[in-house]
C-alpha cells in the first residue's frame, strides 16, 4: 500500500493551519503546519521533504482578531508576516482565503484542490 501524500500547510497566524491538519490528518494525510509566518527562512515549508501539496491559508486582520483577540494582531505585524511567507505563497497548489468559512468549508476546499492534484485518499 503507497504511503499517504505528504502535505504542508503554511499561512498568517488565525488563518486555520492546525486545524486544517487535523482534519487532514484524521483522514488519513500526513498533514503538518508549518509554522513559517514566525521564521525568515524562505523555504521552510520545504523542511525535510518538499510536500507532495502545499496549501497556503491566508484570513484578513479582521478575521484574525475575530479569531484570537486577546492577541495584538495590527496590520503591520500580518504584513510582515505575509512578506515571511512570500515564497511559499508563490509556490502554494492550493491558495484559500478562510474569512467566512467553518472549519468544514475550508476543509472542503483543501479536500477538491487535493482531489485535482489527484491526491485524493
Amino acid at each position: 500500500m503507497p504511503e499517504a501524500p505528504v502535505i504542508h500547510i503554511v499561512g498568517v497566524c488565525g488563518s486555520g493551519k492546525s486545524t486544517l491538519a487535523r482534519h487532514l490528518t484524521a483522514r488519513g494525510y500526513r498533514a503538518r503546519q508549518i509554522s513559517q509566518e514566525h521564521s525568515g527562512a524562505p523555504e521552510l515549508w520545504r523542511w525535510k521533504r518538499v510536500p507532495d501539496a502545499l496549501i497556503y491559508l491566508d484570513a484578513s486582520g479582521e478575521a484574525v482578531r475575530r479569531r484570537y483577540p486577546g492577541l495584538n494582531m495590527t496590520d503591520e505585524y500580518l504584513a510582515m508576516e505575509r512578506e515571511r511567507l512570500a515564497h511559499a505563497r508563490a509556490h502554494a497548489d492550493c491558495l484559500i482565503l478562510t474569512d467566512g468559512l467553518t472549519p468544514e468549508q475550508v476543509l472542503a476546499r483543501a479536500m477538491a484542490c487535493l482531489e485535482e492534484m489527484g491526491l485524493d485518499i
